[in-house]
């Protein structure tokens, strides 16, 4: 089923998702200082493009530079980076088919807007194991 919903997920919103990452991304890598940002931009920027059968956690050694970073994120390239998860969303939810992926699409919004501090996992699997045995 995850592959199927990741598979309808790139054809609609996905891919676009992804490009809008990638072009933050490198507008990011090319002022240099920003590079930290850069790179989390990348990295969403591929969780955007197959989201389903991954999750996002916060990392326990975040501080108050993450926070520092969240806020400089927000004002670079944060806020239209929801906005577009925002406006796919309301998008994909005009259809029946299309309200799970405008739900994903929602929840996407909070690591756009705050992706310093965070990690993206993988659900099931030895993931849930490693964490049931601590």
């Amino acid at each position: 089923m995850r592959t199927l919903l990741n598979l309808i997920w790139l054809v609609l919103s996905g891919f676009w998702l992804f490009l809008g990452y990638l072009a933050a991304g490198i507008v990011l890598c090319i002022l240099i200082i920003t590079i930290p940002w850069g790179i989390a931009s990348f990295r969403i920027g591929i969780y955007a493009l197959w989201p389903f059968g991954r999750t996002i956690v916060d990392k326990p050694s975040s501080g108050a530079f993450s926070f520092i970073g969240n806020v400089i994120w927000v004002i670079l390239a944060g806020w239209w980076l929801a906005l577009a998860h925002i406006v796919s969303g309301i998008a994909l939810c005009v259809t029946i088919i299309g309200i799970p992926l405008g739900i994903a699409d929602f929840k996407m919004v909070p690591i756009s807007l705050a992706p310093l501090g965070k990690e993206i996992v993988p659900t099931g699997g030895e993931f849930d194991r490693a964490l049931s045995r601590n």
